[in-house]
């Protein structure tokens, strides 16, 4: 695990709040200890195997929940918990910088919330310099932090422009995001070449034309 900042997550999650966007989670459920997520998923998810019917005594299958649980909590959902929120080093602008910073082709590994099934794909992040300038591999970590829950695409993308908005205190800020679903490709109607692609410009992104076209052509 990288270097983290609580404090920092914290307040990123209180102005998720404020903004309507936040992850809907139980806070109290949060607060359990990892053992514990990890225990009482192991059990749901043995009953669940033996429910559909698979010999859970079976040598291939036995631990097939501990992985389960261990995958969920430690893996593929540690994004939940703000004390995890990667340490975002901000350094003055002293170079006064003013092109667009962009990262693109950043990783999105995430579960979609209505079927738990593999969202999978890539996010082209970028702002506009002011008085602060943040640490590229900071900006792929914040992608990160926000894929590593349940989510939905179009709320993942808001989440990550809020934050990289509240961290460097610019309005300008862009995200956008191409991903495959797997509850599309897999099952359901079944399109297995679909992409769905979610985009959210702030400040000059959104209001100068010249910028927005070239942001947009760069994130293809």
């Amino acid at each position: 695990m990288a270097d983290v900042d609580q404090l920092l997550g914290l307040q990123v999650a209180s102005m998720l709040e404020e903004l309507g966007i936040e992850t809907p989670v139980i806070k109290k459920n949060l607060s359990e200890k990892t053992e514990t997520k990890t225990h009482m998923i192991k059990d749901n998810m043995h009953d669940l195997l033996d429910v559909l019917g698979m010999d859970v005594e079976d040598d291939s299958i036995k631990d097939t929940p501990k992985r389960l649980a261990k995958m969920y909590v430690g893996e593929l959902f540690w994004g939940l918990d703000y004390q995890y929120f990667p340490k975002c080093t901000v350094v003055d602008n002293k170079m006064q910088a003013k092109e667009m910073v962009v990262r693109q082709n950043v990783p999105v590994k995430s579960m979609c919330e209505h079927h738990f099934m593999p969202i999978a794909g890539n996010a082209t992040v970028a702002y506009l310099p002011d008085k602060k300038l943040i640490g590229l591999s900071k900006m792929d970590r914040i992608v990160d932090f926000f894929s590593r829950r349940p989510q939905v695409q179009e709320r993942l993308t808001e989440q990550i422009a809020a934050a990289l908005k509240f961290i460097l205190g610019t309005e300008d800020v862009a995200v956008v995001i191409k991903a495959q679903h797997f509850c599309v490709s897999h099952r359901g109607v079944g399109s297995p070449d679909s992409t769905t692609v979610t985009s959210r410009l702030h400040g000059k992104f959104f209001t100068v034309s010249e910028l927005r076209a070239e942001f947009l052509n760069l994130s293809k």
